[in-house]
């Protein structure tokens, strides 16, 4: 039994000194990302596969724009459509948390998160799009170092760069070239509204992009977009 014990003991703290490398593995790139624009991310690089299993030879549209080179209308839109007060919490939007938990026990199962700007980010670049708890416990550390290490303006620009906005499309410049044949400075209002509407599910809204759902919603994110506060 005593042997057993040690075994037990040893085996947890190898896996607690596993689970503090791959946080430090993760801390590392955090700081790196706050000065050097991501190349790709873990969310970009399963898409990728996804389409190169029909298209061996397919690649994802991105082009990465600096901060004030995207619109303001689409920093309006997104912080009115996915994270209203982002600019004021510390990562974590208790109230739609609060929802969400709500959500996830009446339908009886994992369907809504309640994730803020941060958070969407943090699962973005590291993490997969599995609906867990584990996963959102990763996703809340690593959420908590983006907020500690970068400015909101830093979460906010590596966030419209690196979204998913289409089947292979990633980004605001090139959802705006995508759909608009544009660039990301260019983007009007109405242009906004209609992008940060597709950003839950952009690949069913690029199949279907007069679906009455996203012109709905586009049309109430207009409205919210004069009284949205960006970084």
């Amino acid at each position: 039994m005593n042997t057993l014990g040690r075994w037990i003991k040893w085996l947890l703290l190898g896996l607690v000194g596993l689970f503090l490398v791959w946080q430090l593995w993760l801390l590392g790139w955090v700081v790196l990302w706050g000065w050097v624009n991501p190349g790709t991310t873990r969310f970009m690089e399963i898409r990728l596969a996804e389409l190169q299993i029909k298209h061996p030879e397919a690649q994802l549209k991105k082009n990465w724009v600096p901060y004030n080179r995207i619109s303001i209308h689409l920093k309006r839109a997104i912080i009115a459509s996915e994270d209203a007060k982002f600019v004021d919490h510390e990562g974590f939007d208790w109230d739609g948390i609060q929802r969400a938990m709500e959500k996830n026990q009446k339908k009886g199962r994992f369907v809504a998160g309640g994730s803020t700007i941060s958070q969407q980010l943090a699962k973005n670049l590291f993490l997969t799009p599995s609906k867990s708890y584990f996963r959102k416990i990763e996703e809340a550390i690593i959420t908590l170092m983006l907020e500690t290490l970068w400015s909101k303006q830093r979460i906010f620009e590596v966030y419209l760069n690196v979204i998913e906005w289409g089947n292979g499309v990633f980004g605001a410049e090139a959802a705006a070239r995508h759909y608009f044949n544009i660039s990301a400075a260019q983007l009007g209002p109405e242009q906004a509204a209609r992008l940060a509407g597709m950003v839950p599910n952009p690949r069913l809204y690029d199949k279907h992009r007069s679906a009455p759902g996203l012109g709905r919603k586009a049309a109430i994110i207009l409205g919210r977009m004069p009284s949205a506060e960006v970084p």
